[in-house]
């Protein structure tokens, strides 16, 4: 297969692409082992987006917003989006659930003065439909990830502005359904973020156009990990359905999550993609499930992505109590080697020659969230007119995760070509709150047997 770069948008070469370093200070070499006239591109400054981190969107026109998943992480976008812009009215709100819906709806009123009407509140599987239907100008999407490319070609289709939280996509028709609807979604001249947060944080920003700039020169290979302790679990309840705990459990199901690889390990591999400006061609891993409690998902991965031009890079995920703890990631290259632990590209002797000036951003910035800062570039480009693309990288990052998990699962190599056109598809035929043939959901165990 071809390694090509992932491909970025044409819109991408207006002049809203921008330098970060002149927005964050100075970020001049201060070893003496080069100048920059010495350094050799990645890109060109026209092929790769710098997004413009302003504390708070411009004003313009007043937008209306839907909220379709009522969770932990809804409810936390749609407070990060009224930080991010002012001019925003909550108009719909949906949920499989009526009570996580009123926790939302409550907050909203208390803690914003968002008054959500009744006839603007739905429940159930179809809750998207109704709330896209609501007369929105733009939706956050924050389900279980299962049902992003469903929810996403919906809105897509009616014309709505789209967020689609992380991941987007947890088996490869989703994948399809979403690299699809992207491009529609730019014919229309829709913008859409994804929740890769790290794409606007300020450190990862200057970081990724230092890099692009050709500080660490030709990328070689290098590490991304989140091992972490444990994630939540709900016990289940009585009187819950199968269908309704696995939904209220969902993070530790595979079929809503995708596992955690590519439900929460997808940032960091996502990170090396987008510095790299490649996708994977193939995929070896091992993984284990040691402490988890409920769900059939695994708690460790521990994958090897292999790039066409034949550099590698170690992929490590964790969740589990009591072990040690490291979220991050480092790419290595031939002149040096950048990571985000500290936030510094050392040479090849170790020599620091850039390092993110924190002191001289919180001078010139009053936001710093990057929960917040996604929001103010994706309301930016809905009131500048402009088309916005997150969706297909996003998707592409979402589909080496999926080809790392199988990997383990199988316990054979996957190749790019093979998991981006397998039928797989983890949605259920039918979608209700009933009975689940439960022995469908099993851990998987790689191999054979003797």
């Amino acid at each position: 297969m071809e390694n090509k770069k992932i491909d970025r948008r044409e819109f991408l070469t207006k002049s809203t692409v921008l330098g970060i370093s002149g927005i964050v200070g100075t970020s001049a070499l201060i070893s003496a082992c080069g100048s920059k006239d010495q350094l050799i591109p990645l890109r060109p400054k026209g092929e790769y987006y710098v997004p413009e981190l302003a504390d708070k969107a411009s004003e313009g026109k007043a937008l209306k917003v839907g909220l379709v998943g009522c969770g932990g992480r809804g409810s936390g976008a749609i407070v990060n989006l009224l930080n991010a812009a002012d001019g925003i009215t909550v108009a719909a709100l949906g949920d499989t659930f009526a009570d996580r819906l009123e926790n939302v709806r409550t907050m909203l009123k208390e803690k914003h003065n968002q008054d959500v009407p009744d006839d603007k509140c739905f429940v159930g599987f179809d809750a998207y439909k109704q709330v896209i239907d609501s007369g929105i100008d733009m939706v956050i999407l924050t389900t279980p990830p299962v049902f992003r490319p469903v929810h996403f070609q919906y809105a897509t289709e009616k014309g709505v502005h789209s967020f689609l939280e992380k991941p987007i996509a947890v088996d490869p028709k989703g994948y399809r359904s979403i690299m699809a609807t992207a491009k529609q979604a730019t014919a229309k001249g829709l913008s859409v973020v994804t929740g890769t947060q790290r794409h606007h944080q300020r450190p990862y920003v200057e970081a990724f156009q230092k890099i692009q700039e050709g500080y660490i020169g030709e990328i070689t290979g290098g590490n991304v990990y989140w091992n972490q302790g444990m994630l939540w679990y709900k016990e289940r309840q009585a009187g819950w359905s199968d269908m309704e705990w696995m939904i209220r459990d969902w993070v530790n199901w595979k079929w809503l999550s995708g596992d955690h690889i590519v439900e929460q390990h997808v940032h960091n591999i996502d990170v090396f993609l987008w510095m790299a400006g490649m996708k994977p061609v193939k995929a070896t891993g091992c993984g284990a499930r040691h402490r988890r409690i409920t769900g059939d998902q695994y708690d460790q991965f521990s994958v090897d992505f292999e790039f066409e031009n034949g550099i590698h890079m170690h992929s490590m995920c964790r969740q589990i109590d009591g072990a040690s703890t490291n979220v991050s990631e480092f790419i290595q290259g031939t002149k040096g080697s950048w990571n985000s632990q500290e936030h510094v590209i050392k040479d090849l002797k170790g020599n620091v020659i850039w390092k993110f000036d924190e002191e001289a951003s919180k001078a010139q910035f009053a936001q710093h969230d990057p929960y917040v800062l996604e929001h103010v570039d994706w309301v930016n480009h809905i009131r500048k007119g402009e088309a916005h693309d997150e969706a297909t990288d996003t998707a592409i990052s979402c589909l080496a995760g999926v080809m790392g998990r199988e990997a383990a699962y199988t316990g054979n190599t996957v190749t790019w070509e093979e998991i981006s056109a397998s039928s797989m598809d983890y949605m259920p035929e039918k979608l209700e709150l009933g009975k689940m043939d439960m022995s469908e959901y099993v851990v998987k165990v790689p191999g054979k047997a003797k």
